[in-house]
């Protein structure tokens, strides 16, 4: 083979070389990581849970069992089904509700994807946003995105506009270990939605929810 043919030969390979490798996840701080981590112990398992807070707005929810399902994990994504007690559902369960938590480029992304019982897509779905801030190895607040601001006010939800989201998580086998997702609002300090699941315990995995 001459040197033309030899340099032309080469450049496929070299080109392949050079491109990203789309399988390596985005790398994160310190304390995201061992967040991620801490999250990422528990995939494949379901744990029990219920409300933890008093606010009355959400009395729908008193009283009724929880579960919290780690039904998908990848290198860049975590999903965690969320199913509620509901006498008015067929089966006795509401499971419209999936929280996934992704690693950016930036950090930390939660996003809530609720469907409908034959899997559509609900109007007020995949609301959630970014860390700002480096969080702790163990806690994440994610305060709402434009996207999800907008779509708030298209579907007449201003009060959602300053939310900010917390999820909590302690690494699997460690003693009293616990999973929490909250919600509070900027502009509304009296506004606290507050569930929380013991991790020491896992439970029979839940059926699949809507749409999984």
């Amino acid at each position: 083979m001459n040197r033309a043919a030899l340099v032309f030969a080469l450049i496929p390979l070299s080109a392949c070389a050079a491109l990203p490798d789309v399988s390596t996840p985005p790398r994160l701080s310190q304390e995201q990581q061992a967040f991620w981590d801490a999250l990422e112990s528990h995939c494949g398992k379901a744990y029990a849970g219920s409300l933890a807070s008093e606010d009355a707005r959400d009395e729908a929810f008193r009283g009724k069992a929880m579960r919290a399902h780690w039904a998908e994990c990848s290198p860049t994504r975590i999903a965690v089904t969320f199913h509620v007690e509901d006498a008015d559902e067929a089966g006795g369960w509401d499971r419209s509700r999936t929280w996934l938590v992704s690693r950016t480029a930036e950090g930390l992304r939660l996003k809530h994807d609720h469907r409908h019982r034959d899997g559509s897509v609900d109007a007020v779905t995949q609301y959630g946003g970014d860390t700002l801030a480096e969080g702790t190895a163990r806690v994440q607040d994610f305060p709402v995105d434009a996207y999800s601001i907008e779509m708030f006010e298209r579907e007449g939800l201003d009060q959602s506009f300053t939310n900010v989201w917390r999820v909590e998580v302690d690494p699997a086998r460690e003693p009293d270990a616990r999973f929490a997702y909250q919600l509070t609002r900027r502009n509304d300090p009296t506004r606290l939605f507050r569930v929380a699941f013991d991790l020491t315990r896992p439970v029979a995995a839940p059926p699949p929810a809507w749409g999984w």
